[in-house]
């Protein structure tokens, strides 16, 4: 009695394993990069708007701490009275 082969023939499960890992390696040369001119990092440097808060919370701090700091309740309420009016 003759026994042909069984299942599917010419299927290599050597080649499909080098077919995965070709796979793998290809994946891992694709890799996004992201490059900021010096332009760019110049005007983030330089920000005029980042100074200019820092000198007001430098100020706010010299103020709590002296306790010159005064708080003002009205302007507070009408803050919060006109951000629930616009929703």
């Amino acid at each position: 009695m003759k026994i042909n082969n069984y299942g599917v023939n010419g299927i290599n499960p050597y080649k499909r394993s080098a077919d995965m890992v070709a796979k793998t390696e290809a994946a891992k040369q694709k890799q996004d990069k992201v490059e900021i001119s010096s332009a760019a990092k110049e005007l983030q440097s330089t920000n005029k708007i980042s100074e200019a808060r820092q000198e007001k919370v430098d100020q706010l701090k010299a103020q709590v701490q002296n306790g010159t700091y005064e708080i003002k309740p009205d302007e507070i309420a009408k803050k919060f009275a006109d951000f629930y009016k616009q929703q």
